[in-house]
């Protein structure tokens, strides 16, 4: 699709208007209270925007998977406390998000103030993308906000049936997504590079293929070059391995061939006797055959790190090893320090949302030290593969 296409939010008569805004609370809670709040500081640069206008903002959103029932340790009652604290107007909370409930705590709401509807997948209707559940949720609104970039990849009734009954536009988060993730793809600083890690080559097969039309370079790690390596011919011990992607694998790189994309592989690994965190961690340049190997090893984090420093445009997807055991994290923490050391010397250094963020996060790096790091998990995938987003074809003009 035509990225140009998508409405801004910032385009659109906002002035005193009631504003249905579509956002992603799926925040970790702990006894009762919400424990991370970066998502909702997410929201922060669209929320000020529509208070500013003089809007009244109703805010709705999904919370773990109650699978269509009410179940109460999935209720977004704890995120309002966070969003009045973060906000310093009155939040409002309905305890439902449809119906005369929500109805009533719209009409109470004034301008300049927040509202915020209970969990929109209590009802079984949200993900069924129903027309009459998004009709109840239009009702709320003059105007529809996007601001969840995480679940544009979904045909969700607050995704994109909504979308289609109310004059609707882009929060700044989505259009951060979209400009970065967007112009990666479509117009990159060059070299541009792609690092894909992760256990599963069938999760990222489309990925790949997608990548190799557009990249200079691209960096396989993490379980998943295990395939690549058994469909090379080399000794990969009881390596984590998928025998029914082999020759995937092979069109995979005979595609980087034809394309004249450079493609790097580990050439050194941390083994282990046993996949286990106590598991004593030993270099070596060949899997033995009774080993298993959980990380990328020092000559590879060098061989990655070498190349990324000459790139001005590096997307990164998936770890490089098991980052989770401490003996394992290495190899995806040098990534990480190559792409900081990248943006340093001026790159644009990407990361593609999913497994990488918490990498990130169990290293305690800073993500202020990259361009942008992705919330989308699952859509900034799925917009990297070049598949149609519901939530973004929605907001397209």
């Amino acid at each position: 699709m035509n990225f140009n296409s998508i409405k801004k939010m910032q385009d659109m008569d906002l002035k005193n208007k009631k504003v249905l805004v579509r956002v992603d609370y799926n925040v970790p809670l702990k006894d009762g209270k919400v424990d991370n709040t970066k998502r909702i500081v997410a929201t922060e640069k669209t929320i000020k925007h529509l208070l500013d206008n003089n809007c009244r903002v109703v805010l709705i959103a999904h919370l773990g998977r109650p699978k269509g029932k009410v179940c109460p340790e999935f209720s977004l009652a704890p995120v309002a406390a966070e969003v009045e604290k973060l906000f310093g107007v009155p939040v409002h909370f309905a305890k439902d998000c449809v119906g005369p409930e929500a109805d009533k705590v719209v009409a109470e709401t004034k301008n300049g103030e927040i509202a915020l509807l209970e969990n929109l997948r209590f009802h079984p209707e949200e993900e069924k993308n129903d027309t009459e559940f998004a009709k109840q949720l239009a009702k709320h609104g003059e105007i529809f906000v996007q601001e969840a970039f995480g679940t544009v990849h979904r045909a969700h009734a607050s995704t994109s049936a909504v979308a289609q009954l109310l004059p609707s536009g882009a929060g700044y988060l989505v259009q951060k997504e979209v400009e970065f993730l967007g112009k990666a793809l479509e117009n990159p600083a060059r070299p541009f590079a792609a690092v894909i890690g992760g256990a599963k080559v069938s999760d990222k097969i489309l990925l790949l293929n997608n990548l190799l039309d557009k990249v200079n370079v691209l960096i396989i790690g993490g379980g998943m070059a295990y395939t690549f390596l058994k469909a090379k011919g080399m000794e990969i011990g009881k390596s984590l391995v998928d025998d029914t992607k082999i020759e995937e694998a092979k069109q995979v790189m005979d595609k980087a061939a034809a394309k004249g994309v450079k493609m790097l592989m580990p050439v050194d690994f941390r083994v282990a006797k046993e996949f286990s965190e106590t598991a004593t961690a030993t270099d070596v340049d060949v899997i033995p055959a009774d080993m298993e190997s959980m990380d990328i090893g020092p000559k590879t984090e060098k061989l990655f790190a070498d190349e990324l420093l000459k790139c001005k445009t590096i997307f990164w997807n998936g770890p490089m090893g098991v980052f989770e055991f401490p003996n394992f994290a290495h190899g995806s923490f040098a990534i990480a320090d190559a792409m900081i050391a990248a943006t340093k010397n001026g790159a644009i250094s990407i990361i593609g949302g999913g497994d990488s963020v918490n990498v990130l996060k169990k290293g305690k790096i800073n993500q202020k030290e990259f361009s942008h790091v992705s919330t989308g998990g699952g859509a900034s995938m799925e917009f990297v593969e070049g598949k149609e987003l519901p939530g973004l074809v929605a907001l397209a003009k």
